[in-house]
């Protein structure tokens, strides 16, 4: 997902006033030492994201069959293969695909 640096930020904040509204949280650093974290955390993730959907996108387009973007094909592809870059970056299965198993399962 794209997101401007703005974004970003006005994200960090609401995050912060979530946190600061938790009677569970105790901040032992100073909280806009811990917002500018988020920021730098979401903003690597971000990063991450867009490199699995580059190489989602690459694997399609690099097959010899021609794959329209806009064609349910194309949607299942990259689907797949996104969910392989996630796999391979250990994260945890999205949760439509995690529940689709545990249908198939039964």
């Amino acid at each position: 997902m794209r997101l401007t640096r703005e974004k970003i930020v006005r994200l960090s904040h609401k995050m912060m006033d979530v946190l600061v509204a938790s009677n569970d949280v105790e901040f032992v650093e100073d909280r806009d030492t811990i917002r500018q974290s988020i920021v730098t955390i979401l903003t690597n993730q971000l990063r991450e994201e867009e490199k699995m959907d580059a190489e989602a996108r690459k694997k399609i387009s690099s097959m010899k069959k021609e794959i329209l973007e806009d064609s349910e094909e194309w949607s299942l592809l990259y689907r797949k293969y996104y969910a392989e870059e996630l796999r391979r970056a250990g994260i945890a299965a999205a949760p439509e695909e995690h529940r689709r198993g545990q249908e198939s399962r039964r």
